[in-house]
């Protein structure tokens, strides 16, 4: 890829027109440091350029400037991508564009809808949502995660089965297209593209700014954690079975989000409920759930996004480091029966994890997610109730914990029939990835980025392929 570094160059640095801290590339000092910053430190990244534009503008010149010179292209919001696609994924020949400076932000106070830069961290969406009037909206915890990349990909978090997915409340974007022109997309201009870019916005353009839906923050949530300290997994089998029933109850209240994590010490129930004490209970909930209970308390909305964000970094934060990982998504009728679950866990108990750093995570979905056809969006798992995520961590990472989760995953699958995961799990290991990612949408994505990238300015490893 590409006809010449000078050229590139060259043309970048015409936009820049002396403006410093406008772009960098792979024989300056620090470049990989201050510049590319890699997620995932066991794939080696070296993009040709890194750019940090100021405005869309800046972004439509520098899209013509990778198309001129034969490079591709590829944003990049928060950096958390677990193959650092935003950085190339480990080819050669892509430019990334880092919207870091796109941090604008407004609210409309007649329709509760708000503006949001793409560059802008969940932490920060947070604090300015509730600072623009006591609102919300639908994501993940993680605060240093980039709204860009996550709201594109689908965007699930613990209020999601409630609000439904980010991408959902997504209204309208700004942003710049292969040909280097900066349009705007919704329901009713450029509906094709718009449809395309809930779900896989990377292989359709750099989206710049969001219009989103937004709600009224709820004012009390119940946050809870329940442990489990047992010296083998195989007796954590039986809690996860009952838990594993309780999420997958069709009737189980949208207002409650709950993760099971298995770790070396045990396990962990742990989530949260969006209303009262007195209405936590009466649902029910607490019955189910085995164990000792150990109830965090009754938070505020900000306490309890900053409670979740606490109990997302003592997983995988925003710390970059090397780490590998498999995931898997389940329809109601894919889950693992009791005989499966005592099996996997026993497994689990013989093998050599060859590192203490790994953690198993699942996770219940389905609620007002399912409410959405699966062809309203590019995003296909609407109608699944769980995905399950493990992770081994290594400084380095050997061979013997990648080769774990590899034969983790076949247990889990000897025992399901479950096909497909979330694309903001990335496997680069992943065989048929676009399929599994997008599923029966994957078609109509193939027409669309036909239409609207041909010549596939944007690209990654397992990007989206135009149609014939």
């Amino acid at each position: 890829m590409g006809q010449g570094h000078s050229a590139l160059q060259t043309c970048i640095n015409g936009i820049a027109n002396g403006r410093s801290g406008f772009a960098a590339y792979p024989s300056q000092p620090l470049y990989q440091l201050a510049w590319v910053k890699p997620y995932n430190l066991d794939i080696k990244v070296h993009p040709e350029a890194v750019v940090r534009p100021k405005d869309s503008n800046d972004v439509a010149e520098v899209i013509k400037c990778a198309t001129k010179n034969g490079y591709k292209v590829q944003a990049r919001s928060g950096g958390h991508s677990f193959g650092n696609y935003g950085l190339g994924g480990g080819q050669d020949g892509v430019i990334t564009i880092d919207l870091v400076n796109f941090q604008q932000f407004s609210m409309d106070n007649k329709t509760w809808q708000a503006t949001i830069g793409a560059g802008s961290h969940l932490g920060d969406v947070t604090d300015r949502l509730h600072d623009a009037g006591g609102r919300a909206m639908a994501y993940g915890v993680c605060p240093d995660v980039g709204i860009g990349g996550h709201a594109t990909i689908g965007g699930l978090g613990p209020m999601s089965r409630m609000w439904g997915s980010a991408l959902d409340h997504i209204v309208e974007v700004e942003v710049v297209t292969a040909d280097g022109k900066i349009q705007r997309a919704s329901e009713t201009q450029n509906s094709d593209l718009f449809w395309g870019l809930r779900g896989a916005a990377s292989n359709l353009g750099v989206i710049t700014e969001f219009v989103v839906r937004t709600h009224p923050e709820p004012a009390n949530v119940v946050q809870y954690s329940y442990t489990f300290i047992f010296g083998k997994s195989a007796d954590v089998a039986s809690t996860y079975s009952a838990w594993q029933d309780l999420i997958s109850n069709p009737k189980l209240d949208r207002r409650f989000g709950s993760e099971f994590i298995l770790n070396p010490t045990g396990a962990i129930i742990t989530g949260t409920f969006y209303g009262t004490e007195a209405e936590y209970r009466a649902s029910g909930i607490p019955d189910r759930l085995p164990g000792n209970k150990d109830m965090v308390g009754n938070h505020d909305w900000l306490t309890a996004f900053a409670h979740d964000a606490e109990n997302e970094a003592l997983y995988l934060s925003g710390l970059a480091t090397p780490f590998y990982s498999k995931s898997l998504a389940f329809r109601r009728e894919e889950l693992i029966n009791t005989t499966g679950i005592a099996d996997i866990f026993k497994w689990t108990d013989s093998q050599d994890k060859g590192t203490p750093l790994w953690f198993i995570i699942f996770d219940a979905t389905g609620g007002a997610i399912a409410d959405v056809p699966m062809n309203a969006t590019a995003y296909s798992h609407r109608d699944k109730v769980m995905f399950y995520q493990s992770y081994v961590i290594g400084l380095p990472l050997s061979g013997k914990s990648k080769n774990f989760l590899e034969n983790f995953h076949e247990q889990i699958t000897k025992w399901t029939g479950a096909f497909g995961t979330y694309a903001g799990y990335v496997d680069p290991e992943l065989k048929d990835a676009p399929e599994q990612y997008w599923g029966s949408n994957y078609e109509e994505l193939r027409r669309i980025k036909k239409v609207w990238d041909p010549k596939e300015v944007f690209w990654n490893p397992q990007s989206v392929k135009p149609a014939e």
